[in-house]
């Protein structure tokens, strides 16, 4: 069945940086686009960063110049660095991979990871 399991959140300075792993199975990690998304307290869970197949990537403008994303396709990995944090990074990061099964996209996430950062 399709995992994904994130690691690498904390406690964290502002000006400081973290870096979150998300380790996959169970699909064929290179064909597909896979994705970091956060949700901050009250808020909708947005996108934060995507890689495709191919090593295009998304950043969403928050985050732009502060974060990379990287993926290690031998070993079905997906990793968001994150510097310069800010107060308003603070949330929970999902994982994230949608799949077509049978003509319909399912989306797939991991259990989360909190990343705090605050003086």
């Amino acid at each position: 069945q399709v995992q994904l399991v994130e690691s690498g959140g904390g406690l964290a300075l502002p000006g400081g940086s973290l870096r979150l792993s998300c380790a996959t199975s169970g699909f064929t990690f290179s064909s597909y686009v896979v994705g970091w998304y956060r949700q901050a307290p009250g808020k909708e869970r947005e996108l934060v960063a995507s890689t495709s197949s191919v090593g295009t990537t998304y950043y969403a403008d928050s985050v732009k110049g502060r974060f990379t994303i990287s993926r290690d396709n031998a070993k079905n990995t997906v990793y968001l660095q994150m510097n310069s944090l800010k107060p308003e990074d603070t949330a929970v990061y999902y994982c994230n991979v949608r799949l077509r099964r049978s003509g319909m996209d399912y989306d797939y996430w991991g259990q989360g990871t909190q990343v705090t950062v605050s003086s």
